[in-house]
Order: structure tokens, then sequence, then C-alpha cells
């Protein structure tokens, strides 16, 4: 299936379809994700997997420390 294909079944944007696709995403709408998995007769853990972010030095130290 393209993504021409399934950006119309899925109601979605051939870009925002993209972002997806690559792993440039930093969220999905729940309606998204269950119209991908009709359209692709899957499930959700089939489509996604958890990558933690990397933590920056900012992150751990406090501010006013």
């Amino acid at each position: 299936m393209t993504l021409t294909e399934l950006s119309a079944k899925v109601g979605i944007t051939i870009v925002n379809l993209s972002v997806l696709k690559n792993g440039r995403a930093r969220a999905i709408r729940f309606s998204t994700l269950a119209r991908l998995c009709e359209a692709l007769q899957c499930q959700p853990g089939d489509l996604l997997s958890y990558q933690p972010r990397p933590s920056s030095h900012a992150e751990r130290t406090p501010s006013y420390v």
C-alpha cells in the first residue's frame, strides 16, 4: 500500500503520515492510531515502540544549584 492510499484511508495528510513513518512524531492521537490499525489490519504494538529520550544535563540538574 502506498502512502497516498494509506493517507486517504486514514484521513491524514501524506506529510503527517510521513512524519509518523520516519519516527519524527512526538505524539499520535488515539483516533489516528485506531484508523491506522484498521487500515493496516494490525495492533498498536505492531506500529509503536518505546525509545526513551536521552537526558540532558539541564534535566538532571535543578536550575538553582
